[in-house]
C-alpha cells in the first residue's frame, strides 16, 4: 500500500467487533421445544464454536495463544481464544473497506487481541417461540480489522436479526508524533457485507462518525414458514393455525430488531 501510515512503533489502535445473532422457530409442543435446545446444543457445541473462531482467526490473520471453551449444563457453550497478530505485512484485501470471505471459500486468547463467543438457547414458556442467541466479540490490536470476519460469521449461523457495533479506540502516533485515533477509511459496516447479504435483510445504520462507533441492525428479508416450523410440517396445521404462528414469529423478529415489545397478538 503506497499510502500506509508509518508508524512509530506498535499500532495501538484496538478494534472491537461485537455482535449478536438471533435463530427464531415455532416448537408446538414441549417436546418440540426440548428437542430445539437439543439440537442447537448439538449443532453450536463449543468443539463447533472453537472451529468456526479458528477459521476466523485465519480471516483477520492472527495466530492462536491459547483456547478456553465450555459446554454448560441445562445448555449453551462458551468458546475464548486469545490471538496474537502474525509479524507480516497485512495484504490490502486484509484492510480495506470491503466484504471478508464466505464459509466456502471456545475462548481463544491472543497476544493483546482476542474472540469470544457465547451462546443462549431459550423459549417462550407458552407460545411456542423458541430462540436462538449468539454473542460474538473479536477484538484486535493492529492494522486488520475485525470487521473482515463479518460475513463469515453470519452465513456460519442461521441468522434471522443481527444486531452489530463496531468501534475502533485508543489512538495510535506516526512517526512524526502526531496521533491518529482510526487508519483506515469506514463509511458503514454495510461495506464488509456482499451485496447478496445487504439484499437479504433489511438493515438500518446508527453511526457516530466523529467517535468512530458504527452500528448497524438486520433484519432478514426471506420468510418461508415451512423454515420455522421445528419438528412440524406444514400440513400439521390448519390456514388459521399457519396464519397464527407467522404473525407471532414475525411480531418477535419486530420485536429484537427494534429492541421494544409490540402489542400482544390474541390466542386462536
Amino acid at each position: 500500500m503506497d499510502n500506509k501510515l508509518k508508524l512509530y512503533g506498535f499500532n495501538n489502535l484496538t478494534k472491537s467487533l461485537s455482535f449478536n445473532i438471533y435463530d427464531i422457530n415455532y416448537a408446538k409442543t414441549k417436546q418440540h421445544k426440548d428437542e430445539y435446545i437439543e439440537y442447537i446444543d448439538e449443532l453450536y457445541s463449543a468443539d463447533r464454536l472453537t472451529q468456526i473462531l479458528t477459521q476466523v482467526v485465519d480471516i483477520i490473520g492472527a495466530n492462536v495463544l491459547n483456547i478456553a471453551r465450555q459446554d454448560y449444563d441445562p445448555q449453551g457453550a462458551s468458546v475464548t481464544m486469545l490471538i496474537c497478530e502474525e509479524p507480516i505485512e497485512p495484504q490490502h484485501n486484509q484492510t480495506d473497506e470491503s466484504p471478508g470471505p464466505l464459509p466456502d471459500s471456545v475462548v481463544a486468547h491472543l497476544d493483546k487481541s482476542h474472540i469470544t463467543v457465547h451462546t443462549y438457547p431459550e423459549s417462550h414458556p407458552d407460545n411456542g417461540i423458541s430462540t436462538f442467541r449468539a454473542d460474538i466479540d473479536v477484538s484486535t490490536c493492529g492494522v486488520i480489522s475485525p470487521l473482515k470476519a463479518l460475513n463469515f460469521l453470519i452465513h456460519s449461523f442461521d441468522s434471522d436479526i443481527v444486531t452489530v457495533d463496531y468501534r475502533v479506540r485508543g489512538f495510535t502516533r506516526d512517526t512524526h508524533g502526531m496521533k491518529h485515533y482510526i487508519d483506515h477509511e469506514i463509511n458503514s459496516i454495510q461495506n464488509y457485507l456482499t451485496e447478496d447479504t445487504r439484499k437479504s435483510f433489511q438493515m438500518i445504520d446508527v453511526n457516530v462518525y466523529q467517535e468512530n462507533i458504527f452500528h448497524t441492525k438486520m433484519l432478514t428479508k426471506k420468510f418461508n414458514i415451512d423454515d420455522y416450523l421445528f419438528g412440524s410440517g406444514a400440513d400439521e396445521f390448519s390456514p388459521e393455525e399457519l396464519a397464527w404462528i407467522e404473525k407471532r414469529l414475525k411480531r418477535e423478529m419486530q420485536e429484537i430488531f427494534y429492541s421494544r415489545n409490540l402489542a400482544q397478538i390474541p390466542n386462536l
